[in-house]
């Protein structure tokens, strides 16, 4: 019987062969690009990830929560050489082909509430929401959309125009798409954000006869892991019913399963009339989707398409994907209630950490200055940085949390060792930035 794998670093990070990749990237690459901390990747293995010096890292961000079934997994491998191995490419967009075909009933059949749908195929989340844009103006012939502050949504023109989640998404591309319109956020604390488009909005603003849609993430991403009470999302599906406006579900961090449903609209009870599907839905592979009520869909021929969007091996990865992560779903909430309920003893002994959130594998522990309770952004950046040096991938968002977005394929294992290290790093980061800690006991260790 093997060993349960843990992380190994084998000394300073970066090591001389990602330090020379990194640099020679440095030289040529664009200076839009972020570049978390210094990971130079070779392969990867489950929630494993292995960088060019032969050091082991426990992933606990999958690519943003995109890796769902971790990587390399030998099921979506195989998929990918059976297909690659047939034909690369012939553009779904003109002809047509089994597995095209066979994602669309796939993701067709889910949200059964919804009725009949109708699915176009995507590079991306990003593309899918610019699509699903266009798809709400053209099928309403209404100009307006309304989108929420801490939203993130994409990159091009039309996804950045829904953004608000940091200024330097949208700095200096402007001007952008007119007609978009940000509220705040729904959270326990501000919920019933229809009655005020009803009181407000509407009646000094924005008539509902000019708002396409409203688009919404279920559970808030980059924006700090929010969850909203399901009666904000009930509250918005009886407003766009009164007033013939389409809600838009954006579930590409949300799909897939990283809820503990296949879409985070199954968590709520809430059906939208549209959802834009991406990140896990190909284990890594650029794939995504608008899934659409058949009565919604009704862009004519030829007014919208994709070269690549719906590549057979893309899809061959997603028919894949799906199969393995469905039967996985009781496991995703095990495990994530799980590794919640040991966070939130952590939180017992560390005020810094202000709030526990989130559902499946969606999580997300806000950081809080306990004397201001101010974002402790600094104490954020520090942790991420340290979890790397000792093996362990994480991510930020908002303006001071850490995002727990595993492969979905870890169990209690994966989640104990990585507490084991964010208590490392947070008795050490304690005193670094003066936040004592309540006892200096350890608990994971």
């Amino acid at each position: 019987m093997t060993e349960p794998l843990l992380p190994s670093v084998h000394g300073p990070l970066p090591g001389p062969k990602a330090r020379a990749i990194i640099e020679r990237d440095r030289k040529v690459s664009s200076p839009s690009y972020i570049k978390e901390y210094p990971l130079v990747v070779e392969r990867g293995e489950g929630p494993w990830i292995y960088d060019v010096d032969g050091n082991r890292f426990l992933d606990f961000m999958a690519g943003i929560a995109t890796a769902s079934t971790g990587h390399a997994h030998p099921k979506v491998v195989q998929a990918i050489q059976a297909a690659s191995a047939k034909f690369l490419h012939i553009c779904g967009t003109d002809f047509y082909y089994e597995s095209f075909a066979a994602l669309c009933e796939r993701l067709a059949g889910y949200l059964p509430p919804m009725g009949d749908k109708k699915v176009f195929l995507t590079n991306s989340g990003t593309e899918a929401i610019d699509g699903a844009l266009k798809l709400v103006r053209a099928h309403t012939r209404r100009p307006n959309v309304i989108a929420f502050k801490g939203a993130f949504h994409g990159r091009t023109m039309g996804a950045i125009s829904l953004n608000s989640s940091k200024v330097g998404q949208r700095a200096f591309f402007g001007p952008l798409v007119p007609g978009v319109i940000h509220l705040p956020y729904p959270t326990a604390h501000a919920a019933d954000v229809a009655t005020a488009l009803e009181t407000d909005w509407f009646k000094s603003h924005v008539d509902p006869r000019e708002v396409a849609a409203i688009f919404i993430e279920p559970i808030l991403g980059e924006g700090g892991y929010i969850v909203p009470p399901a009666s904000a999302l009930e509250g918005l599906r009886r407003l766009c019913d009164e007033h013939g406006i389409v809600l838009v579900f954006d579930e590409v961090q949300t799909g897939v399963g990283r809820t503990g449903s296949m879409f985070a609209a199954e968590h709520f009870g809430v059906m939208p009339d549209v959802f834009c599907v991406a990140k896990g839905l190909g284990s890594g592979m650029p794939i995504g989707a608008i899934v659409a009520r058949e009565k919604v869909m009704t862009w004519p021929r030829a007014s919208h398409g994709s070269t690549f969007g719906g590549n057979p091996v893309c899809c061959a990865a997603a028919l894949a994907t799906l199969d393995i992560v469905e039967p996985l779903l009781p496991q995703i909430n095990e495990t994530g209630e799980y590794m919640r309920s040991k966070l939130r003893a952590l939180q017992r002994w560390h005020p810094v950490v202000a709030d526990v959130r989130g559902v499946g594998l969606m999580i997300g522990a806000e950081f809080l200055l306990p004397t201001t309770r101010a974002p402790a952004t600094e104490y954020v950046a520090a942790l991420e940085q340290l979890a790397f040096q000792k093996g362990l991938l994480l991510l930020a968002c908002g303006a001071s949390t850490i995002r727990f977005a595993p492969p979905l394929v870890v169990g209690r294992h994966e989640v104990d060792v990585c507490l084991r290290i964010l208590e490392e790093c947070l008795m050490e980061l304690d005193g670094r930035f003066d936040v004592a800690p309540a006892s200096p006991t350890w608990i994971f260790r």
